[in-house]
């Protein structure tokens, strides 16, 4: 009978460093993560636009809100613009698209979460006249970058870090996924 019980409190010890090794295990795992809809994002980048872009005298653009779109598969966020370019160029004002994807990067700094490595994919504008079209294309990759480079999409505030804080971490990967970016936190270096 003693044999017994001692086996049983044996397993019975053994099962709880068990339990607690797995809790331990999972406690790590799951660190904390702050969650930015897409709604959010599109509703904070509507805040910047339209923007106005001058190009050698010759013509100018406006860049209205651009339009996102979530690329979980990438990690990386498309946006579609529409714009309106007019100027001597062109002698009347035409209507168009330019799309790009980028990817996402926290700047620590102000608490933002920022557009950056930025890939021009298409320029398209109704009834432009070929040199006014060769000269758009020849600047839109430029035009694309000052109108999204570094662009903010999204500001955490200080409620949205705290519980981080409070545990020592911050900010680092941000994930792109169908529900928005998850940003993911790490411990702060010593």
């Amino acid at each position: 009978m003693q044999m017994a019980v001692t086996a049983c409190a044996r397993v019975g010890s053994a099962l709880a460093v068990a339990a607690w090794v797995l809790t331990a295990t999972q406690t790590v795992q799951a660190q904390p993560s702050f969650t930015v809809s897409e709604k959010q994002l599109q509703q904070e980048l509507a805040q910047r636009f339209p923007m106005r872009y001058p190009i050698a005298g010759l013509l100018d653009l406006e860049v209205q809100t651009p339009r996102l779109s979530l690329l979980p598969r990438q990690n990386r966020l498309s946006a579609k613009m529409s714009i309106e370019a007019a100027g001597p160029a062109l002698g009347r004002t035409h209507s168009g698209t330019f799309d790009v994807d980028f990817a996402l990067r926290y700047e620590a700094s102000d608490h933002t979460i920022r557009a950056y490595q930025l890939k021009f994919q298409n320029l398209q504008i109704s009834q432009l006249p070929p040199q006014a079209s060769e000269l758009l294309n020849v600047y839109g990759p430029a035009i694309a970058r000052q109108a999204l480079q570094e662009v903010v999409l999204h500001q955490l505030r200080p409620q949205d870090l705290a519980l981080a804080e409070n545990l020592g971490m911050q900010p680092d990967n941000i994930t792109v996924t169908d529900k928005g970016l998850v940003i993911g936190f790490v411990l702060k270096p010593l």
